[in-house]
């Protein structure tokens, strides 16, 4: 690696073009479900509509964690000899990310994702609507389940085959694995404080940490790294960087499920506080708040709450100041995190877009 140097940031679009590396990745994933489409045409059009949801579950996005693999990879080295195995290791983490969001969706009651019906909502749906016999909530949540494993398996077999040295692919999967374990275990971490009905700021980190934090950025800067064939020292300069910055990126996605715009979000407003979530910013809260309005958000959670008893809650929230320490939260994480990105000794001028990167990670309205 080179010596360390401080790149000046610069924002993404003028250093790397965002956009078509986004459909170069949907390309990727277009041609593997064309791919899958034609070993599953004999199986008739129920499997043709597993595909169907499939890639709408997989059209879209911000493609973040296919761009940390990229950059995790050109941080180590700059030179892409193979792009398109490349670009298929990569399109394996949107597949993981798919994976997830499936069966958050479910396991949250989550009726949207990016402004259409959730996919257990999709398939419950058809199901009533060609009045089949039975429960179409539970032929919704059977469906759901089953893609999100399907595109799980899949997120794995794009990866083996993306096409790289076997000996560097070998170690990505071993991360992958870590990747996968991490993400299941935090989101039933997840579940289980929601069960509980109670947490705390660090018991909110951990779940945050696992569930989110490590597999949409540390994990996805690691997988590129290690098909670049980096060092464990360099892996752990890695995590210095993308640990912290995943950290602020799911505490953003947490002020967002309460004060995001349903216009931008697709989802309902103050969406996690219908569906409960026992978020830090919650934590938080409860912490500061009187007793009277800590009982009356805790008893709102989960419940159905229209738009103005969002905004009376809104309101509750901003006058604890967990709102204002989140954002100071996040600001600290990112500060922390790209002073471990000039210290790395990486690539400057991967640096420099991983610089950018950063900010669209924590800055965004989406």
């Amino acid at each position: 690696m080179s010596t360390p140097q401080t790149p000046a940031p610069v924002p993404v679009e003028q250093s790397w073009d965002v956009e078509a590396f986004r459909a170069a990745v949907q390309g990727v994933l277009d041609d593997f479900l064309d791919e899958q489409e034609g070993r599953l045409a004999g199986l008739g059009p129920d499997a043709a509509r597993l595909l169907a949801e499939a890639r709408t579950a997989l059209t879209g996005g911000k493609r973040l964690r296919a761009a940390f693999c990229w950059w995790g990879h050109r941080a180590v080295d700059p030179e892409v000899r193979d792009e398109p195995s490349l670009l298929r290791a990569c399109a394996a983490l949107e597949l993981l990310q798919a994976s997830a969001l499936v069966h958050d969706d479910l396991m949250d009651a989550s009726d949207t994702r990016r402004g259409r019906p959730a996919t257990h909502k999709a398939f419950e749906g058809e199901h009533r609507a060609v009045g089949w016999p039975g429960n179409s909530e539970q032929y919704g949540a059977a469906a759901a389940i089953l893609l999100g494993d399907l595109l799980l398996a899949w997120a794995d077999e794009l990866l083996r085959r993306c096409g790289l040295p076997a000996d560097r692919v070998s170690r990505a999967l071993e991360i992958f694995d870590l990747c996968r374990t991490e993400v299941i275990v935090g989101q039933f971490l997840d579940v289980s404080v929601q069960a509980r009905g109670r947490a705390d700021v660090d018991t909110a980190m951990t779940v945050l940490r696992y569930k989110s934090a490590k597999y949409s950025i540390e994990r996805p800067l690691h997988v590129g790294a290690a098909l670049a064939g980096a060092d464990e020292a360099t892996l752990e300069a890695l995590s210095a960087f993308g640990l912290p910055l995943g950290e602020a990126f799911q505490l953003r996605d947490d002020l967002l499920g309460v004060f995001g715009d349903p216009s931008t979000t697709g989802k309902p407003a103050g969406d996690d506080l219908v569906e409960g979530k026992r978020t830090v910013l919650v934590a938080l809260t409860l912490d500061r708040a009187q007793a009277p309005e800590a009982a009356e958000l805790d008893a709102a959670l989960g419940s159905a709450l229209d738009d103005e008893r969002v905004a009376r809650l809104r309101a509750l929230i901003d006058g604890t100041g967990a709102r204002d320490e989140v954002e100071a939260m996040i600001t600290a994480l990112t500060s922390r995190a790209e002073a471990a990105l000039d210290a790395g000794g990486f690539d400057p001028g991967a640096a420099a877009v991983l610089h950018s990167l950063a900010a669209a990670a924590t800055q965004r309205k989406v």
